[in-house]
């Protein structure tokens, strides 16, 4: 009887062999899947995190540049210009760069991107904004 017990338990090994190699590849599949996740998406978020950061600091820095233009020969013309550049870096300034988790991030980037053509064509320029991602220059 013992011989037939011995056997018995060889034979169930084999047969559940499959079902524990499932189980064992797929917890391996997926502590590597897991682990690779992590490491693309934070890959991504910096790429867009910082495409995003440079969107950003152009605008600010092409509302500042005007401000300071317009200021210097401020007259009722210019006053109209001069209220839309303020309100344009108030909105930069209010925008959550450190919150990734911040649920109106896209749609207040949208606001700053119409808000900037608007300034745009109040100033008679160009509205384009590209970042080559060719290299790791702006292009303008």
């Amino acid at each position: 009887m013992a011989a037939v017990m011995v056997g018995h338990d060889m034979f169930e090994e084999i047969v559940m062999a499959e079902e524990r190699f499932h189980g064992e590849g797929y917890q391996e599949g997926y502590a590597e899947g897991s682990h690779v996740g992590v490491v693309e998406g934070r890959r991504y978020g910096s790429l867009h995190g910082a495409k995003i950061g440079s969107e950003i600091g152009y605008y600010l820095g092409f509302a500042l540049t005007w401000q300071c233009l317009l200021q210097k020969c401020a007259d009722e013309r210019n006053s109209k210009k001069i209220r839309a550049l303020n309100s344009l870096i108030r909105m930069i300034q209010k925008f959550p760069y450190e919150d990734p988790t911040y649920d109106k991030l896209q749609e207040d980037l949208g606001k700053i991107r119409g808000k900037f053509k608007q300034v745009c064509t109040m100033l008679n320029v160009q509205s384009d904004f590209r970042i080559s991602t060719e290299s790791s220059s702006l292009t303008f």
